[in-house]
Order: C-alpha cells, then structure tokens, then sequence
C-alpha cells in the first residue's frame, strides 16, 4: 500500500505544534506528502505547524505553489506556520515570491518554537 516510493514524510509533536521534516528536494510528489501531513496533523489536534527545511536543498516551482496551499490550510485552521531552517538561497526565492509576508521564517527549530510559545503568550494575555 502507500505510494510507489515509499517513502514517509517525518513529523512529531511539540504540545499542539506539529514539526513536519521537508525532503531535500521540494517538488509535487514531496510537496503533496508534506500538505497531508499538514491537513492530518491539523485534523488530530494541532494547533501550529513548523516545517523543518533543514535537509531541503532545493525547491522547485510546483513545490512554492504547494507550500502557498499549505499557507492557506493553516491560515483557514487559524494555525500559526512557521517555516525554520531555510537555507539562504530558498529563503531568497520564498521572499522574492512573496512567502514571507504571509510565514514567519525562523533559524531553525527552536526559535520557531519559541516564537509559537510568545505568539501564545500574547494572544492569551490580549496583547
């Protein structure tokens, strides 16, 4: 069963934040994997996305389009999405394309962490 490749998409929780491992290429099959790891983690309770772009090297086209319906699933769950360990050349790209206005780029996985716990914090508190 499953896809032809085999292949799983790596995630894990942190409280109600789901961290969800990109491949090192984003493209539509890596892409596709990643959006329902996405939806599934958000449809058991999630409250928050990261995705992990440590291992990512490249992105292609179909990949951003991919990532801007995830933006759009999160923003719908009223969950905060934070991408963490962007390399500088992707970074560039989601900047370019116009990502960034609507996605918190962190280092990596901890400051992205942190900054879901202060955006908590503050929504909690009113401010």
């Amino acid at each position: 069963m499953g896809e032809s490749t085999g292949v799983c998409v790596r995630s894990h929780c942190v409280g109600t934040t789901a961290v969800i491992y990109a491949s090192d290429y984003l493209n539509k099959l890596s892409g596709e994997r990643i959006e329902r790891e996405c939806k599934k983690q958000l449809d058991s309770g999630c409250r928050a996305l990261v995705i992990n772009f440590s291992d990512t090297e490249l992105v292609n086209s179909i990949g951003v389009s991919i990532l801007l319906g995830i933006i759009d699933i999160a923003e719908k769950n009223a969950a905060p999405l934070i991408f963490s360990d962007v390399n500088i050349q992707t970074a560039e790209l989601f900047e370019m394309l116009g990502l960034t206005r609507h996605v918190v780029l962190a280092t990596d996985e901890e400051e992205a962490l942190a900054t879901l716990n202060e955006f908590r914090q503050a929504r909690t508190t009113g401010h």
